[in-house]
């Protein structure tokens, strides 16, 4: 993955702590300013490569969802997942937990790939016309909200 967008955090909490909180996606609600909740799709109830979940979005008056897959997992270090519209991955983010002598440095990555012809469909749905300065202000809050729940 070549992100578009990275933001860190350094956590005072095992690495353990922080993987158990992203990849409990029920959880996302808590985190995300975005993402008011998320629940596993049929078939699923765990965070496990190929698990399929969806993602319920609200920005103003603007809601959304949308189906996320994972797609790398690794143990207390690594949790991607891919988001999609039908077959189209338009979206991928991760967290990466770094060890530390104190806790963890937790990273989040997007990596934007809708096409240019969506862009603008994009932004009605969402309300949201900057999706990178959105995102990055978005994702210091998730990482802080983190923090503050594992601390």
């Amino acid at each position: 993955m070549t992100p578009d967008l990275s933001v860190s955090r350094t956590i005072s909490a095992s690495p353990a702590a922080v993987y158990a909180a992203v990849t409990d996606i029920t959880r996302m609600g808590e985190w995300s300013p975005e993402c008011y909740k998320a629940e596993w799709n049929e078939g699923f109830d765990k965070a496990e490569l190929g698990a399929i979940f969806t993602g319920h979005n609200r920005n103003g008056d603007n809601e959304w969802s949308i189906e996320a897959t994972i797609v790398e997992l690794v143990n207390n270090e690594r949790f991607f997942f891919d988001c999609m519209v039908r077959d189209f991955v338009f979206a991928k983010w991760g967290y990466v937990i770094e060890s530390t002598d104190d806790g963890c440095v937790v990273t989040e990555h997007w990596q934007d790939l809708r096409p240019e012809s969506s862009l603008e469909r994009s932004a009605q749905i969402s309300g949201v016309a900057d999706r990178k300065s959105h995102n990055r202000a978005g994702m210091e809050k998730t990482l802080e909200r983190i923090a503050s729940a594992v601390e």
